[in-house]
Formats: C-alpha cells, sequence, structure tokens
C-alpha cells in the first residue's frame, strides 16, 4: 500500500527496537574508554550561545539568514535548480567515508569535499556554509564509537543543532548522531550487525522515491553497527521513515537466491512495491504473515528540517538502492534551495562554470564559490595555521587523499636520473632449462643466495599469477635501502633512519624527517624513463626498487602510534637494475639490464645468456628429495613457541567482541606470533621446500645478508598492484578453511566456506574497506568489484577472495596509492584507523614484517606488491611465523583459535622438516 507524505502529523510507524526495559542496556553519555591511550586531536565545541551570535535564525522565514552574514538585499531572479550539488562530507575517521565521496562525485556532477570531523573550528564551518556559501548540503559518515562521545562526533553535533537551513543526511553514526542530537537515547542493538544484509521497509517520502519496500521487494541494505537509536525515545521532530522488515539478517548470497542484485539502485524502472504491513497502528509490534516482529529503525528525518538519517550503509558495494538514494538526496538538496531565494544560484553557478575551465577543477574546486551570502573572504585556521577559505578550497584535494606531506615535485637537490632499459627475450627457454627453481638456484643460488630477491608466482593456475621476478647484487645502480623508524616515530621531527649501502659497499646514512614513502616517492620520481625502451615486453616491472614494507609504517598512513617496535628493519628494498623475468603461460624468458644515460654496455646480459644456454644440458637434474617427515597440525608440534597460549588468545577475542559490541570496531584482524630457535640451516633450501609443498601465486624470497635476514613467503594474497594502464587492482583475502581429506570431504568444506554467513561477512567489510582505499586515489566512478566472494583452493585451504579494481587519478603517484590503502585492510579490520589502535593494544608484540607488504616498485611507476601471510621470517637463526584472523559480531573464540592455528601449518611444517 502506499502512504501519505512528508507532514509530521500524518506519519505514524511500527514498533521498533530499542524500548526502554531491563535489559535495554542503554549508552551512557559519558565517553567510552579508549584503549592504547588513543586521543584524537580535537576542538571543544562553542556554547550554544556564541554559536547563535554567528548565523540568527528566523522561523518565519526558513533558509533566510540575518544577523552579520546577512547580505545585500538581492533583485528576485527567476527560478531554477542548481546544476550541481556541492557537498561537504564529514569523515568520522571511517573507512567507507570515500565510498561516499565515490557516489556523490558521480551523482553530484562534482566532488564532494572532504573533512574529519575535527579538523574545523565551528567558526571555520560558518564561514565555509554562511559567508563563502560554498556547499549545498553536508553528509556525515559512518564511523567507529558512539554519539554519546564528543570525540567520537567532533562537530557533527553542532552541524545538526545550528545548520537548520541546510539540507543533511547524516550515515550510521551520522543518523545515531542526529538522533541524540535532539535527545533520543543511543543503546545497544540485541545483536551487533556488521556485513550482513536486512530488507527496509520505509514510508515512502522523499528520500526513498523510486524505491520499493517490505519483504521480498529487492530493497536489502548492508548494516555494519552495533548500536541503535531507542525508538521510544525519539523526540516529536524526529520522524520514523525506515526500519527493518523482519527479524531476519541475510548474507550477501542469501540475497542472490532472490535475485536482489548489487547495484540494482542503477535501474529506476521498478515502481515501488509496498509490503503490507501497516505502519498506522501505532503499536510498537508489527505482524508480518501472522508473525509479531520486531523492528529497528533504519531511517528517520526531522519535522521541519532537511536533515535526514539513515543506519544502514547505502555505499555497500552489496545495497540494492544506494546510489537512488543518494540521487534522492541531491534532488531533495535542489528542491530545497529552489524554495529559497534563488539569487545565489545563478552567481555561483557563474563562479563554478568558470572554475571548470582550469584543469583538474573538479578535484581542486579551483575557485572559492560564492553562494548564498557574497560577504568578503574571511581566513581561519586550519590545523593550527591562517588559511583562507580559497586556499582550504584549493587544497581539498590533497586533503581528500590524505597526503599533506607527500610531494609530487622533484626538489632541485635530488637531480634526475635518466635511465635506458636493455632487454633480451628467449622463447620458450624455461621448461628447456627446468623452470624457474633451476634458472634461480644456477644463476643466483651461489653464496647462500645472498643479497638475491625471488618474487615467485609459484602457483600459475586458473591465471592467479603469470610472472616471476628474480636477481641479485649486480649493476652499477644496485643499492640497499634499510629503515627503522626512530623510537618516537608518531612525533614530528623525525621518522627514521635509513642506511643506504652502493653496489661497491659503500654505506651512508640519514635522518628522514618526513618518512619513508616520502623518500621512496621522491627517489621515484626522479628517475626519467623513454617509454619505447620497454615497448614490447608483456609484464610491468622493468627494474626498480624490490622488498617489503614492514606492518609498523602504518604511522606513516594515519595511525597515531606503534606500540610495539619490530626486531626487524621496518622497510627493506634493493634497487634492482639487473633481472630475469619468467613468463608461466609462454615459457619465455627475458631478461633486463638498467643503466643510466646512454651506454652500450652488454656485459651482463651477454653473460646471463650464456649462462641459460648452458642450463640446458642441465634441466633434467634432480631436485631436492622429498622428506617424509610426519606432518605437523599445529605450529607447536613443529617446535615454535607462541606468544600467546591458546587461553590467552581466546580471552583476545572475547575482548574484541566487546569492542565490537560497543561499536569501536566492525572487524578485527587479531594476530600472534610462534618463534623457534633453528640455528644455521640453508634458508633457500627451506624455501625451495616451501614453494613446492604450498605453491602459492603471490610467494617470495628475500635475503638481505647484511641484516641477517631471510623471508620465506608462500602468500596466496595480492594486497595493491597498478599496472602500466593506470589501473590499480587489489585481491583480499577473508575466509579460510581447511581442504578435505577426499574429493567428497574437499568439495563439502567449500561449500561450507562459500555459505559460510561469518566469512561473507568478513569478506563483505574487507571489500568494502579496499573501495574506500581506491576510492581515494581513483577516478570517480571507476571502482568496482568484478569478482565478489569467490573460493579458490590451494594446497592446504579453501580461501574466499575478492577482487576491486579502479582507474588511478592522473595527478597521483604510485607511493601515494600505496600510502592510502596501507596495511592492507583485511590484516586491520574496520575502519582501520581506530581497529589498528585498538589491535596495538591487545596484541603483546610488534607484527614485524608479518602483516606488511612485499613486492616491487618499478621505476616507470608501476607496482605490485603481496600481503605477508603465510610466512616464516628468518632473523638473526630465529624462525618466526605470523598468523590471525577476523574477528566479527558472528566469531566463535574457540574456533577462531582452531583457524589461526590451521593457518600456520605449511611454513610451520617446512621449518620442522629442517
Amino acid at each position: 500500500m502506499g502512504f501519505t507524505l512528508c507532514s509530521s502529523s500524518e506519519l505514524s510507524y511500527p514498533s521498533l527496537e530499542g524500548l526502554r526495559n531491563a535489559q535495554a542496556n542503554p549508552v551512557a553519555s559519558k565517553s567510552f574508554t579508549r584503549a592504547g591511550g588513543y586521543i584524537k586531536k580535537h576542538y571543544f565545541l562553542s556554547s550554544y550561545s556564541d554559536a547563535r551570535k554567528l548565523v540568527i535564525s528566523s522561523h518565519l522565514f526558513p533558509g533566510h539568514l540575518e544577523g552579520s552574514f546577512m547580505g545585500k538585499k538581492r533583485q528576485v531572479e527567476p527560478r531554477k535548480k542548481l546544476e550541481f550539488v556541492r557537498t561537504l562530507l564529514i569523515d568520522n575517521y571511517d573507512s567507507y567515508t570515500y565510498n561516499i565521496y565515490q557516489e556523490l562525485s558521480v551523482i553530484n556532477g562534482v566532488p564532494p569535499v572532504v573533512v574529519r570531523n575535527d579538523e574545523l573550528t565551528w567558526k571555520d564551518i560558518c564561514c565555509l556554509l554562511y559567508e563563502d556559501g560554498a556547499f549545498d548540503n553536508i553528509v556525515i559518515s559512518p564511523g567507529p564509537g558512539s554519539p554519546t562521545c564528543p570525540a567520537d562526533i567532533g562537530v557533527c553535533r553542532q552541524l545538526l543543532l545550528e545548520c537548520w537551513d541546510i539540507p543533511i543526511l547524516g550515515v550510521c553514526l551520522g543518523h545515531q548522531a542526529l538522533g541524540y542530537a535532539h535527545g533520543a537515547q543511543i543503546i545497544h542493538a540485541s545483536e551487533p550487525i556488521h556485513g550482513r544484509l536486512s530488507e527496509i521497509e520505509h514510508n515512502g517520502c522523499n528520500l526513498f522515491a523510486n524505491i520499493p519496500s517490505g519483504r521480498n521487494s529487492r530493497f536489502k541494505v548492508v548494516r555494519y553497527h552495533s548500536l541503535v537509536i531507542d525508538a521510544e525515545s525519539l523526540p516529536e521532530e524526529l520522524i520514523p521513515i525506515a526500519w527493518t522488515a523482519s527479524d531476519d539478517t541475510l548474507s550477501f548470497l542469501e540475497t542472490q537466491k532472490f535475485d536482489a542484485i548489487p547495484d540494482a539502485y542503477e535501474s529506476e524502472r521498478q515502481k515501488a512495491n509496498f509490503d503490507s504491513f501497516s505502519a498506522k497502528n501505532g503499536s510498537y509490534w508489527g505482524h508480518v504473515n501472522g508473525t509479531k516482529s520486531r523492528k529497528v529503525v533504519m531511517g528517520i528525518r526531522h519535522a521541519t528540517w532537511p536533515h535526514y538519517g539513515v543506519q544502514f550503509h547505502p555505499e555497500s558495494v552489496a545495497t540494492t538502492y544506494g546510489r537512488q538514494i543518494f540521487k534522492n538526496f541531491r534532488e531533495i538538496t535542489k528542491d530545497y534551495w529552489l524554495q529559497m531565494s534563488s539569487s545565489f544560484c545563478s552567481d555561483r553557478n557563474i563562479h563554478y562554470t568558470a572554475s571548470m575551465q582550469v584543469p583538474h577543477a573538479t578535484g581542486l574546486f579551483g575557485a572559492v564559490h560564492r553562494g548564498r551570502q557574497s560577504v568578503k573572504k574571511a581566513d581561519f585556521r586550519v590545523n593550527g595555521e591562517a588559511c583562507s577559505s580559497g586556499q582550504f578550497m584549493r587544497g581539498a584535494n590533497q586533503r581528500n587523499l590524505g597526503f599533506l606531506d607527500m610531494v609530487n615535485i622533484l626538489p632541485p637537490s635530488l637531480g634526475a636520473k635518466f635511465l635506458r632499459l636493455k632487454w633480451r627475450k628467449f622463447g620458450h627457454l624455461a621448461s628447456e632449462v627446468g623452470g624457474a627453481r633451476n634458472i634461480f638456484t644456477e644463476l643466483f643460488g651461489k653464496n647462500k643466495a645472498e643479497n638475491t630477491f625471488w618474487l615467485d608466482s609459484s602457483s600459475t593456475e586458473k591465471g592467479r599469477a603469470r610472472f616471476s621476478f628474480m636477481g641479485g647484487k649486480g649493476g652499477d645502480l644496485w643499492k640497499q635501502l634499510t629503515f627503522r623508524l626512530s623510537e618516537q616515530s608518531d612525533t614530528a621531527g623525525e621518522r627514521g633512519h635509513l642506511l643506504i649501502e652502493d653496489t661497491k659497499g659503500f654505506t651512508c646514512s640519514k635522518i628522514l624527517e618526513e618518512g619513508f614513502f616520502e623518500y621512496l616517492n621522491k627517489e621515484l620520481l626522479s628517475l626519467c624513463h623513454e617509454e619505447k625502451d620497454y615497448e614490447g615486453l608483456p609484464f610491468d616491472f622493468y627494474g626498480g626498487f624490490i622488498g617489503y614494507i614492514g606492518y609498523n609504517l602504518k604511522v606513516e598512513c594515519g595511525a597515531a602510534s606503534n606500540a610495539h617496535k619490530s626486531t626487524t628493519p621496518d622497510a627493506c628494498f634493493f634497487f634492482a637494475d639487473n633481472l630475469v623475468v619468467i613468463d608461466h603461460h609462454t615459457n619465455d624468458v627475458y631478461v633486463l639490464s638498467l643503466q643510466e644515460g646512454n651506454t652500450t654496455k652488454t656485459q651482463w646480459l651477454d653473460d646471463t645468456e650464456k649462462k641459460l644456454v648452458s642450463l640446458k644440458g642441465s634441466a633434467t637434474r634432480q631436485l631436492h628429495e622429498r622428506i617424509s617427515k610426519p606432518v605437523a597440525n599445529s605450529p607447536h608440534e613443529a617446535g615454535f613457541l607462541s606468544e600467546k597460549s591458546q587461553k590467552q588468545y581466546v580471552s583476545d577475542v572475547e575482548k574484541c567482541l566487546e569492542y565490537i559490541k560497543d561499536g569501536e570496531s566492525y572487524e578485527l584482524c587479531l594476530t600472534t606470533q610462534f618463534r623457534k630457535f633453528i640455528g644455521e640451516v640453508d634458508p633457500l633450501r627451506l624455501y625451495l621446500h616451501l614453494r613446492e609443498k604450498n605453491p602459492a601465486p603471490y610467494a617470495s624470497w628475500l635475503n638481505f645478508s647484511k641484516e641477517n635476514l631471510c623471508i620465506c613467503s608462500s602468500s596466496p594474497e595480492r594486497f595493491l598492484r597498478l599496472d602500466r594502464n593506470g589501473i590499480l587492482e587489489a585481491k583480499p583475502i577473508k575466509g579460510t578453511i581447511a581442504r578435505g581429506t577426499t574429493p567428497e570431504e574437499d568439495e563439502r568444506l567449500k561449500l561450507q566456506l562459500q555459505y559460510s554467513e561469518k566469512d561473507q561477512a568478513e569478506n563483505l567489510m574487507i571489500v568494502d574497506l579496499l573501495r574506500n582505499d581506491l576510492g581515494r586515489v581513483c577516478e570517480p566512478g571507476t571502482v568496482h568489484v568484478p569478482h565478489l566472494m569467490e573460493v579458490e583452493s590451494y594446497a592446504t585451504v579453501h580461501t574466499m577472495v575478492s577482487t576491486i579494481r579502479g582507474k588511478k587519478q592522473s595527478n597521483v603517484s604510485a607511493v601515494e596509492c600505496v600510502k592510502a590503502a596501507f596495511p592492507g585492510g583485511s590484516m586491520t579490520g574496520a575502519p582501520k584507523l581506530r581497529s589498528m589502535e585498538l589491535l596495538d593494544s591487545i596484541e603483546s608484540c610488534s607484527r614485524g614484517i608479518y602483516s606488511g607488504s612485499i613486492g616491487f616498485f618499478s621505476y616507470n611507476q608501476t607496482f605490485d606488491l603481496n600481503i605477508v601471510i603465510r610466512t616464516v621470517v628468518i632473523h638473526e637463526n630465529e624462525a618466526t611465523i605470523g598468523a590471525g584472523g577476523a574477528i566479527v559480531a558472528l566469531s566463535d573464540p574457540e574456533k577462531e583459535y582452531e583457524e589461526m592455528v590451521l593457518k600456520t601449518r605449511a611454513p610451520a611444517n617446512a621449518v620442522m622438516e629442517f
């Protein structure tokens, strides 16, 4: 049935979850205690009396401003709708904000400007909204925590109370903040819902125009929340406009059974199909198909102000009609301003049309766009520095990326290097000389394989990987970078110490005040080349930096601090100027040599060609004999000592579940470490055995002999890749189960993983997180998910894998792309920053290299990096293995421990057998 809309006196609503009772467990208004000493920089909100001096409202003339911001009267002009909508997007330190950013960029015609909730003072925001008229509406993002904690929502509460004359949409935490600002109570939900879907019923108001309603209506939304608005405490001015259609939640694949297609919001052909549930009975319990059913408030609106909130996540990849909701909010904004005095419309359109002629104006908001008032620009402060609103808007793109310190201009002191590439191809040679293993051991395996690397696609079936890259210390350009964060790397002035060793063994050290990522960015930007040098090569690495980034470099990517210092360097890279590449699809072998300037030297190419040809005679040589020791079912059986006992790990899982229940995180990727003293062993032989027993598409070998450090990785997970066409790709893994002992059991376990509601929820949360991270650096509208929740099978486990892709913005460097997404979301949880802070407080030691990334940065601004899992790190005669798993609301602590142990099985057995 249809509903009559938009008058508060005409609306009533069904029973909604959140009634005050003995079990309601209300969330107190006091701030939550923060783990790990997290203190966000924030401003105390101004008093309402002071704020009202800035904007004197008139309820008789909504939308008209009086007082100090009132400009001269303008001649009334014919009204017309806005040509585009400019949004101020308030980021509550969430990991899904840039999914909203991407949607609004496409829908509004211009990208929003993202500002964190403590970045500007209330006075600053007033200047932007009322003096410069820079925005037409406001969207308040999701986020961790509760609106009852001032630090969690920053300036949002004052926006919701004072900006009654500007359209506002709150999402999740923003929705709860709208309720709390007007007096509603925030309480715990009956259960936390994260990464699961619900069918939604609504009253047909403008926010839900052209969207069906009710059970089996195809309107299914993704929920990430542990707290809800207490429906009984809603004040008269707040009207419920949406609620859950039933008690049941669905996994993503369950929605597919009913043909609920993600992104179905793209189609506007369907007419609203409302459920037969009556919203006029006024009771707190409705009846669906004769069954009593409790509802949860999923949407509210203010009775007289243009303010709306939705508890669910319209920006999620699995929400249907999500884009339609944002389109509807755009139309609400246009209609709202159409009803106001419209002189500002033509004025701001003139200014914006002019700015659009400037290159990159879409991303930069190239000019200050005057709006509802035309008053002189005010200076205000951003991060303590005086800044005009014009400067603020022009810097919007850099703030959106989060790279205030990243420099894309080559410093004159650094000096550019012009590199030339020479290469040769040997068709079908790999199989003739014994394959990748034989090539590496014969060319680079001598002298304990010191200072060598091998990005090893040892599992190439089903197109998972194609190329392997290998090499060692060699040419004139070779060098090694070893970086260690300082003790107080989270403070200003000193990030860490870099040691540089050149090909002749000379070393120098320097203090990096701006951090390792900034140094690496400048190094790559200083390398000039000609594209014709690598025309005809089917891969994307032609020489450059190859090594690893440790997990603790999260402090250069937004994390507040590191609770534990790594015993291994925080980053280690070779600059590889000579390398061998194997194409596993064609069996072709390539040798490449990179040199500075124009040179005719080909000695390394000549020598390597001779060695490859000589290998033909030894192609049938025997490999190392298989070792038939008993298989260990746990790292303890393999002689490893764990950082935490089973009891301690289970207790840590329970702590994570408490944080999730309180809304502090949606998902926490808890990890631990296992250690074993192994003395003098042949680490290359260990790696060769590991790759044979557990082949993986993103396996790798790194030997930094000066650091007494070897890395033997059999990682099945890609973190991030950027190809020569500017396409970014992430392939997160979330969801793991053991292989079966028989074909029938194996297939059963594979299906069990595929249809596990818990594992689907884990995967979906990280997919949305990676979409957010790519959305920070990709062109609007290009981030998409070609493969969602596919199961891949490896030697010991089945895993659930998704693929996210997007087109990189042309003004963003390769290192900036990595910095936007590091560490990989599959190793942190979401929201990423709050989750890392909580994990630091729970875990007892540094993750070190584990959870970081191994791979390359090519001199032509491409890269490919894995996630360091299923890896043995050998440092100073000790082997360590990291393992963990994602903790979500559906997690069982004992099963989480079992899954964590399962992930250690392949690397632990490889060590045990040596």
